[in-house]
C-alpha cells in the first residue's frame, strides 16, 4: 500500500535556475485507513502514553456539554462507506439514512461546567525514525505527539482550534495508557480522525512564491500569465473555428507554480508553509525571536481538483471523494494548519497559522 508521488509536470529549476538554491524537502505522510499499532507513526491510533502520565486536558472556559458523541461518528462513516461501495450510484437506503440522522443528532450531557477538564483528542504521533524530516525534539525526543480540543472555542474571537504538542523519548516508555480518556462529545465531526496508517515519501519542495525574491517571484508570475493569455487565445480561437481541438479531445491546462511545482497537499511534516488564503506572516519564535520552521501540516484533503497533480500514482483513477479525506479531520472550512518549531531551541513554544 505504498504511496508514490508522480514527476512534476515540468522541471521548474530548467526554467528558474535559481530556484536550486531554494529547495529544500517535506515529507508527505500519505495516510490511509487502517489498523496501526502503538509502537508505530499514525493519523488517529494509539497513543504511546505512559500509563501513570495525565492525559492532556482543555482547561480554557467554553462550552462543551453539547456536541456529537464520538462513538456515533465513527459509526455512521462506516455507515456511509458501505453504502457507497454497495450502491455508488444510489448510496444509503431509507433505512440508513434514518440511522445516519439519529446518529448526527446532537447530545447535551448534564452537570458538564464549561470549565471542567476536558480530554484532548490525539490527532496523531509521528517517529521521527519513520519521517526523514522531522527534527529531533527537546532533549533528544524522537516521537512527536499531536492533540487538540475538540470545540472551535479558543484565540481571540473563540472560534479557533487549540493544538497541543508533547514531544517524547519513546524508548523511556514503559507501560503504556491503555484506555485513554475520551471526551464524550464533541463540537464538530472533524475533529475526530480515522485511524491511519502512514507511508511517509520525501519529495522536493520549493518556498511559497511570496517569499521569494522579488525579481524571481514577478517572473514566475509573468509566465502564468503569458500562457493564461495563450490559452485564451487559443479557446476563442477554437469557437470560431479557427483552429482544430486536439486529437485527443484535451486542452492544455497551464502549469502552476504554487499548485503543480511548489507545495505538495496532505498531511506532511517540514518543508515550507502555504500562504494562500492569507498574506505571508513573519513567524518568529515568540521567545527568542529566531524564524521559525515548518513542523507539520494537517490538511483537510491529501489532493483536490487544483492540486490533483500531487495524485499518488496509486490513486490515479479515483476520485477525490473518499479517497483524498482518508482522516476525515477538517481544519477550518475545509484548510490547513502549519505548525512551526523553533530550530534554536525546540522546547519553545510552538506556533500555527491557518489557511
Amino acid at each position: 500500500m505504498t504511496r508514490t508521488t508522480p514527476p512534476r509536470p515540468l522541471d521548474v529549476e530548467s526554467l528558474f535556475p535559481e530556484l536550486a538554491a531554494h529547495r529544500g524537502t517535506t515529507t508527505r505522510l500519505h495516510p490511509i485507513p487502517g489498523d496501526p499499532a502503538v509502537t508505530a507513526s499514525s493519523v488517529g491510533g494509539p497513543m504511546l502514553w505512559p500509563a501513570d502520565e495525565p492525559w492532556p486536558v482543555c482547561t480554557e472556559v467554553h462550552k462543551r456539554g453539547s456536541g456529537l458523541r464520538p462513538a456515533d461518528i465513527h459509526r455512521g462513516r462506516k455507515v456511509l462507506a458501505e453504502a457507497w461501495d454497495r450502491a455508488p450510484s444510489s448510496g444509503p437506503t431509507e433505512e440508513e439514512r434514518r440511522l445516519l440522522d439519529e446518529l448526527g443528532r446532537r447530545h447535551r450531557i448534564s452537570g458538564v461546567s464549561d470549565a471542567d477538564p476536558l480530554p484532548l483528542i490525539g490527532l496523531a504521533q509521528l517517529y521521527r525514525r519513520d519521517i526523514p524530516d522531522l527534527p529531533a525534539g527537546p532533549d533528544g525526543a524522537d516521537l512527536l505527539q499531536v492533540f487538540c480540543c475538540p470545540f472551535d472555542a479558543h484565540g481571540r474571537y473563540r472560534c479557533e482550534l487549540l493544538v497541543h504538542l508533547r514531544w517524547r523519548r519513546s524508548a523511556e516508555v514503559g507501560e503504556v495508557l491503555a484506555s485513554p480518556p475520551q471526551p464524550q462529545v464533541v463540537g464538530s465531526a472533524g475533529y475526530v480522525p480515522e485511524p491511519c496508517v502512514l507511508h511517509p515519501e520525501q519529495v522536493v519542495t520549493y518556498p511559497f512564491a511570496g517569499l521569494l525574491p522579488e525579481d524571481l517571484c514577478e517572473r514566475i508570475y509573468a509566465r502564468e500569465d503569458a500562457l493564461d493569455e495563450e490559452a485564451e487565445a487559443a479557446e476563442e480561437a477554437e469557437e470560431l473555428g479557427e483552429q482544430e481541438e486536439q486529437e485527443d479531445g484535451t486542452t492544455d491546462e497551464v502549469i502552476r507554480y504554487q499548485y503543480d511545482l511548489s507545495i505538495p497537499p496532505g498531511w506532511r511534516v517540514g518543508g515550507f508553509a502555504s500562504w494562500h488564503t492569507t498574506d505571508p506572516s513573519p513567524m518568529n519564535c515568540l521567545t527568542c525571536a529566531t524564524s521559525m520552521d515548518l513542523l507539520l501540516t494537517i490538511d483537510s484533503s491529501e489532493w483536490d481538483g487544483g492540486s490533483g497533480s500531487w495524485k499518488p500514482l496509486e490513486q490515479a483513477d479515483l476520485p477525490p471523494h473518499p479517497a483524498a479525506l482518508p482522516t476525515k479531520v477538517i481544519v477550518g472550512r475545509a484548510g490547513e494548519l502549519n505548525i512551526f518549531a523553533c530550530p534554536a531551541d525546540p522546547a519553545h513554544p510552538h506556533r500555527w497559522s491557518f489557511q
